[in-house]
């Protein structure tokens, strides 16, 4: 997989430019790009299948579609018993296994904690715009609010002066 830099992406005409200028979603799409996942090497990977446990029935319990997945160097192991077919659970768990030493090996750099910063920001992006909107709807309450306190006082206050004449 070629992966352009992000000069290129902004000097290349594309649909989604105007004036030759990209998209803003174009270009955060190139910039927060993640990388290749860790491919693990077969030799590297001992592999059993279990029998199931937990709700599914008699079908998860009978049949042998459970993996368990053990990485000889590091001694990592990983079950996996997502799905009733064994074929995808054996994906699922080399996944899970190449996510869980990706993240020993690099720590903060690893794939799955680049999603999390990702899903963090987006959190925090969510819950300012949130409060920006209340914010704002509090502050068009209270403009309300002063408005008719406002005019209740002139009313009396004209109540009064009638009164003097």
């Amino acid at each position: 997989m070629l992966r352009r830099p992000l000069t290129s992406i902004l000097s290349t005409p594309s649909p989604s430019t105007r004036c030759g200028f990209p998209h803003a979603s174009t270009v955060r799409h190139y910039a927060a790009q993640l990388p290749p996942r860790l491919v693990i090497k077969e030799d590297e990977i001992e592999e059993s299948f279990l029998k199931g446990s937990g709700p599914g029935g008699q079908k998860i319990n009978k049949t042998s579609s459970a993996v368990q997945l053990k990485h000889l160097p590091t001694g990592m192991v990983v079950k996996s018993q997502a799905t009733r077919s064994r074929s995808q659970n054996r994906s699922i768990a080399r996944r899970l296994l190449a996510d869980k030493l990706e993240e020993a090996e690099k720590g903060p750099e690893s794939r799955t904690a680049l999603k999390d910063e990702i899903k963090r920001k987006k959190k925090a992006s969510k819950s300012k715009k949130a409060r920006r909107k209340h914010r704002t709807q509090e502050d068009n309450e209270d403009d309300e609010k002063a408005g008719r306190q406002h005019e209740g006082a002139l009313t009396n206050k004209r109540l009064t002066t009638d009164r003097l004449f």
